[in-house]
């Protein structure tokens, strides 16, 4: 397989499994009766990410974002080895 092709599924994998992960955050929300709201989100440009949020959902997107950032710097590296 093409290095084009597996970026490529990977990428798709991605998007399917963040939906998956936000349906399953909404029947578990819809499930538990809870009140209590908390959100929180990563917009990324490039290596930079911009986080926004409140309550635990920022401080666990903060996480993602960093997490997120050193991914994309080792993949740049890694596509200029090879």
């Amino acid at each position: 397989m093409e290095k084009g092709m597996l970026l490529i599924g990977l990428g798709m994998g991605m998007v399917v499994l963040g939906f998956l992960l936000v349906f399953i955050g909404i029947l578990l929300g819809a499930l538990s009766g809870e009140s209590e709201v908390e959100g929180g989100g990563v917009i990324m440009i490039g290596p930079v990410p911009i986080v926004f949020g409140t309550g635990r959902a920022a401080t666990l997107a903060v996480i993602l974002a960093v997490l997120l950032m050193v991914l994309w710097i080792v993949a740049i590296l890694l596509m200029r080895r090879g």
